[in-house]
C-alpha cells in the first residue's frame, strides 16, 4: 500500500459520531479530534451540558441591600440568558429572568434601589419575587393574567456568601456543596473578601472543554510550571473523583503556605498547600492558605475561550507574599498549553490518544460526564 494511501486510511473519521468513553480508564481513548471540531459538538454542548448544569455568578454584594436588583447575562456570548438578581425587602434573595413577560423587552438595564420592576416598554409592574401585579389597558383580556405572565424564577443556590444558578439543572448542587464542606469547612467563607484589583479575564484562543481538560490533570506540572512544581509535592498529588466534581489537592513541604488544619479534618496532620474543585461542566475553586481563587471557564466559539478569575483574599498577609503573580504565570503557562493543543487538533494526522490510569483520572471523569449528557 502507499504511503500516502496508509495515511488516509489512518486519519479518515467520519464527519459526525457518538462520544463514547470507556468506563475504564485503562482501554478508554480521550474524545476524537473531531469533538474539538465540530460546530454540531460545540452547539450540542451548550444545550444538552450547559443547560442543565450550574453556574457560579458572583457574591452577594451583587444586591447587598434589601429592595435592590442586579441585572446580569448568564455566559454572555454563550448561554446569553438575561437574568436579574433580586433581594426583597425581607433580605430574601431571587433570581428571576430579565425579561418582560409581555413583549420581551429587558426589564433592567443597571443595578438599582427599588421596590418595584417596571417594563419602561409597555408600564408591566412586578414584585421583586417576581410576582406579576398590574398592566395597563388590560381590563378587557380574557383569562389574564395567567401563572405564565409572572417572571420566571431560576434555581439560586447559596454557598455562605457565593452564588450559584442553573436554567434547568439536571442534579441538586446542596450534596456538592456539603462534600465540599468536609474539607473547607474550617474556613471563614463569610470573611472571605472580593479584590477587584488582582480579580481579571484572561482570553483563551483554544476551545473551552480543553481549558478544562488540562486543569484537571496535574501530570503536565513537572513539564510546564517550574516554580508549581517546586512548591508542590508531585508524587503525592491526589484526586478524588465524585458524581459531579473532582477534587485535586496540592500537597507541600513545611517550606511553603500550607493550611493549618484542626484536628478534627480529614486531612490533618498533612501539608495541604491548595484544595482545588473543579464543579462540571466548568467552574474551579482553588482554596489557599492565603483565600480563594475562582476560576469561571466561559466559551465564546470553538476556538475562543474567557477566563474569568475572581480573587477572594481572607489573609492578607499570606496572599502579599506573591500568591497573585504565581496565579499569573501559572495561567500563562497553561494558556500557552492549552493553545499548542488546540492547533494540533486541527493535524489530519492526529485522531484519538490514551490516558494515563494514574495521573488522568480527572481528566477521564470530566469527558464521561460530557458524553453522558451528550446522550441525553
Amino acid at each position: 500500500m502507499p504511503q500516502h494511501q496508509y495515511l488516509l486510511n489512518c486519519i479518515y473519521l467520519p464527519p459526525m459520531q457518538t462520544l463514547h468513553i470507556h468506563p475504564d480508564i485503562r482501554l478508554a481513548e480521550t474524545p476524537p479530534a473531531w469533538f474539538y471540531r465540530s460546530a454540531h459538538v460545540f452547539e450540542q454542548l451548550r444545550e444538552k451540558v450547559f443547560t442543565y448544569t450550574w453556574q457560579f455568578i458572583g457574591d452577594t454584594r451583587m444586591a447587598p441591600l434589601n429592595e435592590t436588583v442586579y441585572p446580569f447575562t448568564l455566559l454572555e456570548h454563550f448561554i446569553d440568558e438575561p437574568m436579574l438578581l433580586t433581594r426583597c425587602k425581607n433580605g430574601q434573595l431571587h433570581n428571576l429572568s430579565n425579561v418582560c413577560t409581555h413583549r420581551a423587552n429587558l426589564l433592567v438595564h443597571h443595578p438599582a434601589a427599588v421596590n418595584k420592576v417596571v417594563c419602561k416598554y409597555h408600564g408591566r409592574r412586578f414584585g421583586l419575587e417576581g410576582n406579576f401585579e398590574s398592566m395597563p389597558e388590560f381590563k378587557e383580556a380574557l383569562g389574564f393574567p395567567r401563572p405564565c405572565d409572572n417572571l420566571h424564577t431560576y434555581p439560586l443556590q447559596t454557598w455562605e456568601q457565593f452564588l450559584f444558578t442553573a436554567i434547568q439543572p439536571a442534579y441538586p448542587l446542596q450534596p456538592v456543596i456539603a462534600k465540599m464542606q468536609q474539607r473547607i469547612g474550617f474556613l471563614p467563607l463569610a470573611d472571605f473578601v472580593y479584590d477587584s484589583r488582582t480579580s481579571r479575564d484572561y482570553l483563551v484562543q483554544a476551545h473551552w472543554a480543553l481549558y478544562c481538560d488540562n486543569y484537571l490533570e496535574g501530570f503536565h506540572i513537572p513539564f510546564v510550571h517550574k516554580d508549581l512544581n517546586s512548591a508542590l509535592d508531585y508524587g503525592s498529588y491526589a484526586v478524588e473523583l465524585h458524581d459531579y466534581f473532582v477534587l485535586q489537592i496540592g500537597y507541600a513541604d513545611k517550606g511553603t503556605q500550607t493550611f493549618v488544619l484542626p484536628p478534627s479534618h480529614p486531612d490533618y496532620g498533612k501539608h495541604v498547600a491548595a484544595y482545588y474543585y473543579w464543579l462540571f461542566p466548568n467552574t474551579m475553586l482553588n482554596f489557599y492558605p492565603w483565600g480563594l481563587s475562582v476560576n469561571v471557564v466561559k466559551p465564546i466559539s470553538m476556538q475562543r475561550t474567557r477566563v474569568s478569575f475572581l480573587t477572594y483574599v481572607y489573609d492578607e498577609h499570606l496572599f502579599a507574599q506573591g500568591a497573585a503573580a504565581l496565579i499569573d504565570k501559572v495561567e500563562r503557562e497553561d494558556e500557552f498549553v492549552v493553545e499548542g493543543v488546540q492547533r494540533g487538533l486541527q493535524s489530519r494526522a492526529y485522531t484519538t490518544g490514551r490516558y494515563s490510569p494514574a495521573r488522568e483520572g480527572g481528566v477521564h471523569h470530566f469527558h464521561r460526564l460530557l458524553a453522558q449528557f451528550l446522550a441525553g
